[in-house]
């Protein structure tokens, strides 16, 4: 016999050890960390408590999350209520940066508005080229990754663009039409990054949008 047929065996006659347990202390295994000769009884005990272990160290993760991800829903709600008691675009745009910088401590924060009707002489309402409006209009979800390949976009931050390593992108969606972009920026490198979760991220995009389009129609 060798070892797949004791195996077999073995699946195949699930009382066996039922009917002989005297074996399940005459035989031993060599225990998993000093080596020495243990029982197969002491062995099962040794195992279910690392897996008692592994599940207890899941869970505590799955806490975190937890805790984690009602922190941020609570921000997301702040940033909500602020920009519903905006009565005005101003009123809007300092919501936008004050929550995003301070609350979420996104430390670099620019919009870019077009396809609007009304303009303003703000920022947010320079105009972009043709190039960026269909890269906007060609993404599905909000870019993250590095900041590099988006030059006109970094232009947006001024003077601190030249320090940022990572970048967010959110399209601004009027039901399929893209009529703008919120852009946030970091010096860390894995502030966003291409694998990162963008539930949260789009959310924001969702309230910004809905927000500015409530002004500028």
């Amino acid at each position: 016999m060798n070892a797949s047929d004791v195996i077999q065996f073995l699946q195949a006659n699930p009382a066996f050890f039922d009917d002989n347990s005297t074996l399940l202390t005459e035989l031993t295994v060599t225990h998993p960390h000093t080596g020495q000769a243990i029982s197969l009884t002491e062995r099962q005990l040794i195992a279910m408590r690392e897996r008692i272990a592994q599940l207890e160290n899941k869970f505590a993760e799955l806490l975190e999350f937890g805790e984690e991800n009602d922190a941020i829903g609570d921000k997301v709600h702040r940033f909500c209520v602020s920009l519903l008691e905006a009565e005005d675009f101003e009123s809007i745009r300092q919501a936008i940066y004050t929550h995003l910088q301070e609350d979420f401590a996104v430390p670099h924060v620019a919009l870019r508005i077009w396809n609007s009707i009304l303009k303003r002489p703000v920022p947010e309402f320079i105009e972009v080229s043709e190039e960026l409006r269909f890269f906007a209009a060609d993404l599905r979800q909000p870019y993250c990754g590095p900041a590099a390949p988006h030059g006109e976009i970094l232009g947006w931050f001024g003077e601190s663009s030249a320090f940022l390593e990572s970048i967010a992108l959110i399209p601004l969606r009027r039901d399929a039409q893209i009529f703008g972009m919120l852009a946030l920026g970091s010096e860390d490198p894995q502030r966003f990054f291409p694998e990162m979760g963008t539930m949260y991220v789009e959310r924001i995009g969702d309230l910004v949008g809905a927000a500015v389009l409530k002004q500028i129609g």
